[in-house]
């Protein structure tokens, strides 16, 4: 082989090695993300000062001056309709993670739909986020089952919770539960299933304020 025919044969081979970097690197990073998936706790979000604390009840929360705004999270529901979340502003807004394949989520799931339909009057808006369901009839399944009549975005890669910024009260985990302010700043987190009393509990600051 000559040496003129073995440079593009070397170019090839490096294009082809930077390509398998740039898959991996997204791979892991969607992996990191949901190392914690499906368990009944999890740890607290980012690095450096992070402006929030942690209540004994497992729910972090931030002062309203130290909240992070949520990220873009819109686009295509469970039931094939649209959910953008920031069209909600103006109400309190709960964010559930979870996926039909979780126990911990399906523990929770009659207790979110029961206090979403207790709350949608007094300004309080649920949104799921529904991840790493390869089959949406999974998802669609599992709403049925638990009486969910909320919004569920489909997020199978979970490309949704990497939008969240390292640092603020990001999802780490599956289930994770955020509440968001009116003006649709992160309130509060929780990286583990929720009894009714719980999730009542970490809306109702929230809910209060003016």
């Amino acid at each position: 082989m000559s040496a003129a025919s073995s440079v593009p044969m070397r170019s090839n081979r490096a294009r082809s090695a930077r390509r398998r970097a740039v898959l991996t690197s997204a791979g892991a990073a969607t992996a990191a993300l949901l190392m914690a998936a499906c368990s009944s706790g999890g740890t607290s979000g980012g690095g450096g000062n992070t402006n929030f604390v942690m209540g004994k009840d497992g729910v972090s929360t931030a002062k309203r001056g130290e909240r992070a705004a949520a990220p873009d999270l819109s686009g295509e529901t469970v039931d094939g309709g649209q959910a953008d979340v920031a069209s909600y502003k103006g109400k309190v807004v709960v964010l559930n993670v979870w996926g039909s394949w979780c126990p911990p989520c399906r523990a929770e799931a009659a207790g979110f739909a029961k206090v979403s339909e207790e709350l949608k009057d007094k300004g309080v808006q649920f949104v799921g986020i529904n991840t790493r369901d390869t089959s949406i009839q999974n998802a669609v399944a599992f709403e049925k089952q638990y009486g969910i009549t909320y919004p569920n975005l489909y997020d199978p890669t979970g490309k949704l919770m990497l939008r969240f910024k390292k640092g603020t009260l990001n999802p780490q985990a599956v289930p994770s539960t955020l509440v968001l302010d009116r003006e649709g700043r992160i309130a509060a987190r929780s990286l583990a299933a929720l009894s009714d009393d719980v999730l009542r509990s970490m809306i109702a600051p929230v809910l209060a304020e003016k």
